[in-house]
């Protein structure tokens, strides 16, 4: 007999805050370790950490194509259970497995072929080339652990636990800290030191997923039924497939801007770098609250009921822009004592302060875009928040960045995120609209 689930019965503002603070929390320690591991990293010397920075979009791609395809199974298994439909359910969860296997296999393959070709056109550094491929190579190839624990993470998160999710992350977040610093000073592996407490920390995290996803009382896994399901695998890309778009065109982005920036100097490389670390503690507990708005939304969607979609939304905004402001403050106020836990030379200070203060600028509609975007994937809409990432990074972003560079310099390129998070937000209150209309006002 199935239990009640909370999804159902639990009032919105506890419900939320069950479902989503465990996330919050679990993504800031996450960015804490982002954050740590650069700090050492830069500890080692400025073109190590120009190195990481390099080997980002490698990186993000992995992280693109685990957490798009975790929000289309995220979405798909919420509206099973949402309906009542409990084998299918366990099919979805069975499938999820099988998709591991094959999204690992094709990462090992990027790693042993692609990622020295990649790095190559924006550096010919030889010292830089070889400590970012290796460093690519690392977390590419040995990325199972970071696959299959963000795929049970968003199966789990499906039956209404959060706390689950959050030990995962958690275990792989400490992990990884502690071995940081012996892999790099004690075993003096440097930049490989790191990659290696990355993939560990990752295949702790996935050890401890396999054993919650055993005793959850929701699904239910039959080895036999761990293979290819094509009806069920369409569904999951449905709304997968553009979030993994959406997340991959941040791979295109850094790219692009990258290049831009490796013009003015590797400085201002790592300068790019050392922000997108520090913005994670700002955005990773939005995207928490969004982790914990999606599968709610996908529930109450699935069982027909419009009030408690509304509430759901209208309080995540709120919290959202609550989170910005603060981060908004933060980069504006304290942007040298940012820098200083980089080891920033003055030069990472004339180049960083005004980017930290420019970029920031984008926070608060980036707040109500997200919150947004939550909606459109949690109904089976996913190719609106995959256009809204096209349009804001590549249509607006990346021109906007090249064409005032060439104007005013290397601080066109911080203001245009600005720009382009303006044009982000416009499009998401576009296609929400639509949205409701067709798929939420009628419920």
């Amino acid at each position: 007999m199935q239990k009640t689930n909370i999804m159902q019965s639990e009032t919105i503002p506890r419900l939320l805050f069950k479902m989503s603070f465990p996330m919050m929390l679990s993504m800031l320690i996450q960015a804490l370790y982002n954050v740590v591991d650069s700090i050492f990293v830069a500890m080692v010397s400025e073109t190590a950490l120009t190195a990481v920075s390099l080997a980002f979009p490698m990186q993000n791609l992995l992280i693109a194509a685990a957490v798009g395809t975790g929000v289309g199974i995220n979405s798909l298994l919420s509206r099973r259970l949402g309906e009542g439909r409990h084998e299918e359910a366990n099919h979805v969860a069975s499938t999820t497995l099988f998709l591991g296997l094959v999204i690992s296999c094709l990462f090992i393959f990027i790693g042993l072929f692609l990622a020295k070709p990649f790095l190559n056109i924006f550096t010919q550094d030889a010292e830089l080339l070889k400590l970012s491929t290796s460093y690519s190579r690392i977390c590419l190839i040995i990325s199972f652990g970071c696959i299959f624990s963000i795929f049970i993470e968003k199966l789990i998160q499906a039956t209404g636990n959060s706390v689950q999710p959050m030990t995962m992350q958690l275990t792989g977040a400490i992990t990884n800290i502690v071995l940081d610093p012996i892999f790099i000073f004690v075993f003096k592996l440097g930049v490989n030191g790191a990659a290696i407490a990355t993939v560990i920390g990752q295949i702790a995290s996935m050890s401890l997923a396999l054993y919650f996803l055993s005793k959850n009382d929701y699904i239910q896994i039959k080895i036999k039924d761990i293979r290819p399901n094509a009806r069920i695998i369409k569904d999951i890309f449905q709304v997968g497939l553009p979030s993994i778009v959406m997340n991959s065109i941040g791979t295109i982005m850094v790219s692009l801007i990258n290049g831009i920036l490796i013009a003015f100097s590797s400085t201002a490389v790592s300068v790019f770098g050392v922000y997108f670390k520090l913005q994670s503690f700002v955005f990773m507990p939005v995207f928490g609250l969004n982790n914990g708005v999606i599968p709610i939304l996908g529930f109450n969607y699935g069982a027909k009921n419009k009030k408690r979609m509304i509430s759901t939304m209208k309080l995540g905004l709120v919290v959202a822009l609550l989170i910005m402001i603060l981060g908004t403050l933060l980069f504006q106020l304290m942007p040298r004592q940012l820098l200083s836990l980089f080891s920033a030379t003055e030069e990472m200070y004339k180049i960083g302060i005004p980017a930290l203060r420019s970029i920031s600028l984008c926070f608060i509609p980036a707040a109500i875009s997200i919150i947004l975007i939550a909606s459109f994937q949690a109904t089976g809409f996913g190719f609106a928040s995959m256009m809204v990432s096209i349009i804001r990074q590549l249509v607006v972003l990346c021109p906007c960045a090249y064409l005032l560079s060439k104007l005013i310099g290397i601080n066109g390129v911080w203001y245009s995120f600005a720009i382009a998070e303006v044009f982000g937000l416009l499009f998401s209150i576009i296609f929400f609209t639509h949205v409701y209309k067709e798929k939420i006002k009628n419920l």
